[in-house]
């Protein structure tokens, strides 16, 4: 790597471990870090269903390509649809 982080291991940097490993202290800790992460996930889902819902049907091209993509993103990756 060329000293540059990616935002998944940024992220995963700041939330902490969130593998259990069978000691109920650390764990505690772990799922902690594991429902922050869960929730972050939660908000930048809406960030992005917002972009779908608002944007897939525009009429201006870049604006209805960045709905369609997050739209796709939703349904084939979360498989939520409309």
């Amino acid at each position: 790597m060329n000293g540059q982080f990616t935002i998944e291991e940024v992220v995963m940097s700041l939330v902490g471990p969130i593998r259990p490993i069978g000691d109920s202290m650390e764990d505690a800790e772990r799922l902690a870090n594991l429902k922050n992460l869960c929730d972050t996930v939660d908000e930048l889902v809406k960030h992005i269903d917002t972009i779908a819902t608002h944007n897939k049907d525009r009429q201006e091209w870049s604006m209805k390509i960045a709905g369609q993509y997050a739209d796709k993103f939703l349904s084939d990756n979360l498989g939520i649809k409309e």
